[in-house]
């Protein structure tokens, strides 16, 4: 039987076209976090690599800080609002299950009636927006796609927790992927490992925190007060999600290579999730990249932003002149779930 249904018509290839991104202006260091965990500012140095992080203020939502980083890549691709045809938002922090938050950054930029959706999946989450981003526009569901990574981590941050309490930081990027005339996306390694979801999770559901009884108590009526819960927050076993970061996570940066037809001598930029120097420089030696790839360490002044991450230290590099245009780049993003995703791309 010969099928009705006419053939898309995208564009050949997708590529990144614009990045911006949005860090919050409070600046929180080491030292405040060293006043609620017994800890030195030495040993979340020599740990983690971090120092400084950004943290939110009130006025500085998910979606403001959306539409800031959005703007920026619009102006950098050279396009208008109006010309975006989808809005991609990947973020864990957005704390209202309904609408998407997609709707009211494209509402918000003046992006007039694009698809918008969020999707979750945690640190990966920028490469899989990329990804679905890279498919509408070669499958022609959209000319221009706006893809957002943003978090307000700290609002998920136990300060108490020694193991996590310095790690997370608040912000958001965002890239505009539209029509190429040669391959500037690569494909894309993705995959997850659901047998290891405990390593990294929020401590408790919504569910629980709205409805967890008294002992002894039955119906709504025995719930305690919410103060005598602790509030939900992101936990990790630091030592299994290391581990499985280092080992499992260098050869799907390999595959993307792979996959992409290049080498390690063929990159110019590495820009891994920042989770964590350790893992960073762990990869660099595992993938023996040549001392003159540029590798992004965003991690030291801003944190483990998630779904930001990757978007964020694009956005610097580039500003900063350690990354130009039409530099090859191997991105790759891993969290909970625990999931990941890697390709190769021209940067914008």
């Amino acid at each position: 039987m010969t099928s009705k249904i006419k053939p898309s018509k995208g564009a050949p290839y997708a590529r990144i076209m614009g990045v911006g991104g949005y860090r919050p202006t409070r600046v929180v260091p080491n030292e405040e976090i060293l006043k609620h965990i017994d800890s030195s500012d030495e040993w979340i140095r020599s740990r983690s690599g971090i120092a400084t992080r950004h943290w939110a203020g009130p006025e500085e939502t998910v979606a403001q800080m959306s539409v800031e980083a959005s703007g920026k890549a619009i102006a950098d691709a050279g396009i208008t609002p109006e010309q975006i045809g989808a809005v991609i938002v990947s973020t864990v922090s957005h704390f209202k299950q309904t609408p998407a938050v997609a709707t009211e950054i494209a509402h918000r930029i003046g992006a007039g009636k694009p698809a918008a959706f969020d999707i979750s999946a945690g640190c990966a989450g920028f490469g899989y927006g990329l990804t679905l981003a890279k498919g509408l526009v070669t499958e022609g569901s959209a000319e221009y796609v706006l893809v957002i990574g943003v978090e307000r981590l700290s609002d998920l941050t136990d300060l108490e927790d020694r193991a996590t309490a310095f790690l997370f930081g608040d912000g958001a990027g965002a890239v505009v992927v539209g029509p190429a005339n040669e391959p500037e996306i690569g494909p894309t390694v993705w995959g997850s490992e659901g047998d290891k979801s405990e390593t990294i999770k929020q401590t408790l559901g919504w569910d629980v925190y709205r409805s967890t009884p008294v002992p002894g108590g039955d119906g709504p009526e025995a719930r305690p007060a919410l103060e005598e819960i602790r509030y939900p927050a992101i936990t990790q076993e630091g030592q299994a999600v290391f581990r499985w970061a280092v080992f499992e996570m260098a050869k799907v940066a390999q595959q993307a290579l792979d996959a992409a037809g290049v080498s390690p001598d063929d990159l110019d930029v590495f820009i891994p999730h920042q989770a964590n120097m350790r893992i960073i420089d762990s990869m660099v030696k595992t993938l023996k990249l040549p001392e003159s790839v540029t590798v992004a360490r965003d991690v030291e002044t801003t944190g483990n932003t998630s779904a930001a991450s990757i978007p964020l230290a694009m956005e610097r590099l580039l500003a900063t002149g350690q990354a130009k245009s039409g530099d090859t780049a191997l991105v790759i993003g891993f969290g909970a779930g625990l999931v990941y995703a890697a390709t190769v791309v021209t940067l914008p």
